[in-house]
C-alpha cells in the first residue's frame, strides 16, 4: 500500500473517488425517501431509485465512449456536469418528476463514470499495484456503506433534500479537481474503421476469447444469480427466522458492512499469494458459508453468518475487477468493465424479481440453501478453472 501511495497520481485520484463515494451513497437513498416524501407513495420512491439504475442497461454505449475519447477530460466533464444536473435538484419544489430526471441522468452518469475510472485507474497505477488500489477503493465503499445511507438520510431528515444535493454536487466538483490535478498525459484513441455494432460488442468478444476473465465472469454471474434472492431474504431472516421487527434489518447490515470492511482490507494480501481467480473463488466459498449460517435461527450464528456474507464480497469484487484491469488492453478497457457489468448486472436483476416472487411461496431457508448450493457451484469452478500458477498474475495482456 505504501507503494501504491507514494505515486502522487494515484494518491490524489484515490482520494478524490473516495469522496465522491460519499456524495453518491448519501444520495441514492435521499432521491427515494424524498419521492416517497412528495407523493406518499412506496412506488414512486422505487420509481426514483429505478430511474437510477435503469441507465445502467446502455452500459456498452458508455464503454464505448469511454475508450474513443481520453479518459481523464471525460471523467473531468461528466463529474462537472453531473454536479450541474444534481443541483437541479434545489428547484424540485413539490415536481416529483425532477427527481426522475435527475435520477436518470445520475444514473447514466454513474455508468460513464464508473467504465472510465476503471479505465483510468489502469493507466494510472501500475499492473502490481492494481491489486492494492482496488483493495483502498472496496475498503472506503464497504466502509461507506455503514455511514454514508444513515447520514444521507439524516441530512434529509434534518436539512431537507437539498442539502444532500449540495453534498453531493459539492463531491463531483471535488472529484473534478483531482482529476485536473493529475499529471497523466494520456494517449490519443486511435481511430477505428469496424462496424459500430462489432465496436459495441468487442468488450464481450475479449471476455470470451479471454479465458480467466470467461471464468471469473461465469462463475460471477451464478454468484449474482443467486444473490439477488438476498435483497429480499434479509427481511424474512430478522422476522421469521429472528423474531425481530424490521428495523433489525439495519443491524444485520451493519454487521454485513464490518465483514466487508475486513474482507476488503486483507483482499490484496491473499491475492498476492492466491491470484486473482482464487481469491475470488475463496470469497465465494465464504459467501456460501455465510449463507448457510444465516439460515439458523440463533442470533450469534445468524450474525456471523451476515459477517461472512459480507467478508466475502470484497475479495470476488478486488479478484475480478484486478483480473480485468490487468488481462485486458488500453483501447478496450473501457468497453470490457462495461460488458462484464451488464453480463452481471442481468442475472442479479432477474434474481432480485425472482426473490421478491418466491418468498410468498417457499421457506426463507430453502432459498438460502439453494444460494448457498450455487454460489459454491460457482466457487468449485473458478477454483478449478483458476490460474494454477500465481506467478503470472501482473503480466498484462498485449494490445490488439
Amino acid at each position: 500500500m505504501r507503494r501504491l501511495l507514494a505515486i502522487r497520481d494515484a494518491r490524489i485520484y484515490l482520494a478524490g473517488q473516495s469522496l465522491s463515494l460519499l456524495g453518491d451513497t448519501a444520495l441514492w437513498l435521499a432521491l427515494g425517501i424524498w419521492a416517497k416524501d412528495l407523493t406518499g407513495s412506496n412506488s414512486a420512491a422505487g420509481l426514483a431509485i429505478f430511474c437510477v439504475m435503469a441507465p445502467q442497461l446502455l452500459s456498452p454505449l458508455a464503454g464505448l465512449l469511454v475508450d474513443r475519447v481520453r479518459r481523464r477530460p471525460l471523467l473531468l466533464v461528466v463529474n462537472l456536469v453531473t454536479a450541474g444536473v444534481v443541483l437541479l435538484l434545489l428547484a424540485a419544489g413539490e415536481r416529483v418528476w425532477v427527481i426522475y430526471g435527475v435520477g436518470a441522468v445520475y444514473g447514466a452518469s454513474y455508468t460513464l463514470l464508473a467504465s472510465g475510472q476503471s479505465a483510468l485507474l489502469a493507466t494510472l497505477v501500475p499492473p502490481d499495484l492494481l491489486g492494492d488500489a482496488n483493495a483502498l477503493l472496496q475498503t472506503v465503499r464497504e466502509g461507506l456503506r455503514l455511514v454514508a445511507p444513515v447520514a444521507g438520510a439524516g441530512l434529509y431528515a434534518a436539512a431537507g433534500g437539498a442539502a444532500v444535493a449540495v453534498l453531493d454536487a459539492v463531491t463531483f466538483a471535488v472529484a473534478a479537481a483531482a482529476l485536473a490535478a493529475l499529471h497523466v498525459r494520456e494517449a490519443r484513441p486511435e481511430p477505428h474503421g469496424e462496424p459500430w455494432r462489432r465496436a459495441v460488442t468487442a468488450g464481450a468478444r475479449h471476455i470470451r476469447r479471454t479465458p480467466p476473465l470467461k471464468h471469473v465472469v461465469t462463475a460471477g454471474a451464478l454468484v449474482l444469480l443467486a444473490l439477488g434472492f438476498s435483497e429480499t431474504l434479509l427481511f424474512a431472516i430478522a422476522d421469521e427466522g429472528l423474531h425481530r421487527p424490521v428495523s433489525f434489518v439495519g443491524v444485520l447490515m451493519a454487521v454485513q458492512g464490518v465483514g466487508a470492511v475486513a474482507g476488503a482490507a486483507l483482499a490484496t494480501r491473499v491475492m498476492r499469494r492466491a491470484g486473482e481467480e482464487r481469491l475470488a473463488a475463496a470469497g465465494m466459498a465464504v459467501l456460501a458459508a455465510g449463507m448457510l449460517l444465516m439460515a439458523s435461527g440463533a442470533l450469534g450464528i445468524v450474525l456471523a453468518g451476515k459477517a461472512l456474507f459480507g467478508f466475502g464480497i470484497p475479495w470476488i469484487v478486488v479478484g475480478a475487477m484486478t483480473l480485468l484491469q490487468r488481462l485486458t488492453p488500453g483501447p478496450l478497457q473501457g468497453r470490457t468493465y462495461s460488458a462484464a457489468e451488464l453480463l452481471l448486472g442481468v442475472p442479479q436483476t432477474f434474481s432480485v424479481a425472482l426473490g421478491a416472487a418466491l418468498i410468498t411461496v417457499v421457506d426463507y431457508r430453502a432459498m438460502l440453501l439453494a444460494m448457498a448450493v450455487v454460489t459454491t457451484a460457482a466457487a468449485v469452478y473458478l477454483q478449478h478453472r483458476g490460474e494454477k500458477r500465481p506467478r503470472a498474475r501482473f503480466e498484462t495482456a498485449p494490445a490488439r
